[in-house]
């Protein structure tokens, strides 16, 4: 059995859409530019972009925009017209002001648990981004602490949960990124469980643990609650 007092959420793509939204402003960026590039080559000429880019801009729309402008710079040898540039801009523009898609069961679980654990809210990228979304998805009362980080690795999670909670060995973290949410979690000492979502960024990309036994793949967020009574003996009830 395990002991859990705080919980720890993701924010983008475990509590409401947001993937689907850079796919689809990449395709825009793609026809944009099929005069210049196959569109197989503008993908990864971008994604090498976003990877270079992550230790100046950051996670988030700020960062992607700037890395497609950076890649039609490139792939047109300096020729991009200003209207592209000005395109890729607004579309940037509109992804920021894009209103929140909540996912299945996220206000019920997150309120379902609130009264039980100390729950946080744990997501990386734009401060002002992640705050908008936060505020439009109704559900910041519901987490005793908010914190918009950097980057997502082991030390995060364990000066986090200190600081937060009971320490990280009385911490999961539920999330839809293995990478980010459920591997460092684990390192850390901590408890993971992971949400699928359909669709998953090329840089969060990651293995599962193998047979470990803090770590769980949940179906959705309804599942939570009767996953958390199981390792923990309770009942919700």
């Amino acid at each position: 059995m395990g002991h859990i007092t705080t919980i720890g959420f993701d924010a983008d793509d475990t509590l409401w859409h947001n993937e689907r939204f850079f796919q689809l402003t990449q395709t825009r960026f793609t026809e944009l530019l099929s005069d210049h590039a196959e569109p197989a080559r503008l993908a990864d000429r971008l994604l090498a972009a976003e990877r270079r880019n992550l230790g100046h801009y950051g996670f988030g729309v700020k960062g992607f925009t700037l890395s497609m402008i950076e890649t039609a710079i490139e792939v047109t040898e300096g020729r991009v017209p200003a209207s592209v540039i000005s395109e890729l801009l607004a579309a940037g523009q509109a992804m920021l002001r894009h209103p929140i898609e909540l996912l299945p069961a996220a206000q019920e679980t997150v309120a379902a648990l609130a009264g039980r654990y100390r729950l946080l809210l744990i997501t990386k990228g734009d401060l002002l981004d992640q705050e908008r979304k936060l505020a439009q998805s109704g559900l910041g009362d519901l987490f005793d602490a908010v914190e918009i980080v950097s980057d997502k690795q082991a030390e995060t999670y364990a000066r986090l949960f200190a600081r937060h909670g009971s320490g990280v060995g009385e911490g999961l973290m539920v999330g839809n990124s293995l990478k980010s949410d459920v591997l460092p979690m684990l390192a850390a000492g901590g408890w993971g469980a992971h949400v699928p979502h359909a669709l998953t960024w090329a840089l969060e990309d990651a293995a599962p643990p193998q047979a470990h036994p803090r770590f769980a793949t949940i179906g959705g967020l309804d599942e939570l609650p009767h996953w958390l009574d199981q390792i923990t003996g309770t009942s919700g009830s």
